[in-house]
C-alpha cells in the first residue's frame, strides 16, 4: 500500500548531510517523516521543486522587531512578513524594546503577541542587566528565551552592561550561551568628538576598531575566567577574528551580510542608511571577516535587522539612528556570494541553519532529518533578481540594497510543514510559535 503524507516536496535537490543529492521530501504532522524517491507515495498536496534546491530552514539568530514600543517602525507580524519573504523560518529577537524584556513577565508578554501572529517560529533574547544578573540562571530556562544577551556598548538605561565586574556577576550565573554586543562604551565615550557633522562616513572613525578588539578581548577574559559560554554578534574587525581564532574554547562568533557586502566606501552612496552599529568599515576588515567565514571562526550568519523609518534615517549624522533592514535579503544576499564563488552552499547552510541548531540547542530544527521539524527554505539558485525597495515586507519598506541584482532566489518557506510563503506571496495564515530549546525542555 502506497504511503500517504500531507505534503510532498517533489523533485528538488535537498541539501543536507548527506550532501546535495535529488530526493523527495515526505511531511506528516509538521515533521520531517520520509527523505527517499516517494513517486509512488500520495499527499494531500505535492509541491513541484523541479529545479530548486531544498535547504534546511533558514535561522536568523539576531532581528529587532521593535514591539513593543517601537511599532511605528516594525512589530512582531511585519517583522516575521519580510522573514519569510526572504526565506527566513525562525528567528530570535532582540530584548531592547519598550519595556525592556528582562524580567519572566516582559518575556511572557512577547510570546504571547508572536503566538499564531508570527509567519515563523521565534524565540526571544532576554536582556542580562545589573538589576537581574542574580535572576539570569531561571531567566536564560524559560520557555521561548533564546539565552541572555548584553550590551557592553551602543545601549542605554539598563541595558547597558559596560564594565567587567557587571558582566562578570551575570557570566558567573549562565548556563546556556550569553551573547554580546561589543564595543567598548568606555573608548566610544572618550571619541564622541571624533564624529563630524553631517558626514556618517566619521561613525567608523568615532566606533573604531580598537573599540570593539578591546572589548571582545575583555570579554573573552572574563568568560574564560568563569567558565562562561559566549556569543559574540556582528563581528566587524579583522582584528577580533584573529584573537578570537585562538580562544574558541568559551567563544564563537557571527557574521552579518552587510559586513561581509559593503565597506566604507558606500557611506558616500549611502549616507546614514550605511549607520550600524558596530560599523562597516573599510575593506580590509571586510576580507578578514571573509577569511573567519573560510576558515570556520565564524560560526553564525545573523541579520542585525534593525529598522528605522526613512524620515528617522534621513536625519542630519549624527543624530540619524544606526540600524539597517536585512532579514529579509539574508538569503539572496548570500546566495549571491555562493553564486559568485566566495562561499560553498555547504558552508551557507552550516551557517544559516546547522550553526544556529548547534549553538544554542534548538531542538528539531537546524537539519532536513527523519523527526525533526518541516522548516525548509526553498531556493532557485540561478533566478537573477534585482532587489527593490518594493520587495521589502518590513514595515519600514527600504533596504540598502535596493537596485542591487543577485543571482540566487528564495522561491519558498515551509515551517513545520506548512507553506507560508511561495513565490513572493504570503499563503497561509500565520501560525508562528516558540522554537524549543534542549536546554529547557520540560515533560510532554
Amino acid at each position: 500500500m502506497a504511503e500517504i503524507f500531507d505534503t510532498i516536496l517533489k523533485g528538488g535537490t535537498l541539501v543536507n548531510q548527506d550532501g546535495a543529492i535529488l530526493r523527495d521530501v515526505g511531511i506528516r504532522n509538521g515533521s520531517i517523516a520520509a527523505i527517499a524517491d516517494l513517486s509512488t507515495a500520495s499527499a494531500g498536496e505535492t509541491i513541484d521543486c523541479t529545479g530548486l534546491t531544498i535547504l534546511p530552514g533558514v535561522i536568523d539568530s539576531q532581528v529587532h522587531f521593535r514591539e513593543p514600543g517601537a511599532e511605528h517602525k516594525e512589530d512582531l507580524e511585519t517583522g516575521s512578513r519580510a522573514a519569510v519573504l526572504g526565506g527566513v523560518t525562525t528567528v530570535f529577537e532582540m530584548p531592547n524594546t519598550n519595556p525592556l524584556t528582562v524580567t519572566e513577565a516582559a518575556l511572557a508578554d512577547k510570546i504571547a503577541r508572536g503566538s499564531d501572529r508570527m509567519h515563523c517560529d521565534f524565540a526571544f533574547w532576554v536582556g542580562g542587566t545589573r538589576e537581574n544578573a542574580a535572576d539570569v540562571a531561571e531567566l536564560e530556562r524559560l520557555p521561548g528565551a533564546a539565552g541572555i544577551k548584553v550590551f557592553m556598548g551602543s545601549s542605554t538605561g539598563s541595558l547597558l552592561v559596560e564594565d567587567d565586574e557587571g558582566v562578570r556577576e551575570i557570566l558567573k550565573r549562565t548556563r546556556r550561551r550569553a551573547a554580546f554586543h561589543s564595543e567598548d562604551e568606555y573608548r566610544l565615550r572618550a571619541r564622541l568628538g571624533e564624529r563630524v557633522e553631517n558626514d556618517p562616513a566619521s561613525h567608523p572613525v568615532w566606533r573604531d576598531e580598537v573599540a570593539a578588539l578591546t572589548c571582545t578581548e575583555r570579554l573573552v577574559r572574563i568568560a574564560e575566567e568563569t567558565g562562561a559560554r559566549i556569543h559574540v554578534l556582528h563581528i566587524s574587525t579583522a582584528e577580533e577574528i584573529d584573537f578570537l581564532s585562538a580562544h574558541k574554547r568559551n567563544a564563537t562568533c557571527e557574521a552579518t551580510p552587510h559586513h561581509l557586502t559593503m565597506t566604507a566606501d558606500d557611506y558616500a552612496r549611502l549616507g546614514t542608511k550605511l549607520q550600524m552599529n558596530p560599523p562597516v568599515r573599510e575593506a580590509r576588515h571586510r576580507a578578514g571577516i571573509w577569511q573567519g567565514i573560510a576558515s570556520g571562526v565564524v560560526d553564525v550568519l545573523g541579520s542585525d535587522h534593525a529598522p528605522h523609518t526613512l524620515e528617522e534615517k534621513a536625519q542630519p549624522y549624527p543624530k540619524s539612528p544606526s540600524g539597517m533592514t536585512g532579514v529579509q535579503t539574508l538569503v539572496p544576499i548570500m546566495l549571491d556570494h555562493v553564486a559568485n564563488g566566495r562561499l560553498s552552499l555547504a558552508r551557507f547552510v552550516d551557517l544559516t541553519s546547522a550553526g544556529p541548531q548547534r549553538l544554542f540547542g534548538l531542538a528539531k530544527k537546524g537539519r532536513i532529518a527523519l523527526g525533526y521539524d518541516a522548516d525548509f527554505t526553498i531556493v532557485d539558485l540561478k533566478r537573477q533578481v534585482t532587489i527593490s525597495n518594493d520587495w521589502i515586507g518590513s514595515k519600514s519598506q527600504w533596504t540598502p540594497y535596493d537596485g542591487k541584482s543577485v543571482t540566487g532566489w528564495p522561491v519558498g518557506a515551509l515551517v513545520r510543514g506548512r507553506r507560508v510563503m511561495w513565490e513572493g506571496e504570503i499563503v497561509t495564515p500565520a501560525t508562528g510559535r516558540p522554537a524549543e530549546f534542549v536546554e529547557t525542555l520540560g515533560p510532554i
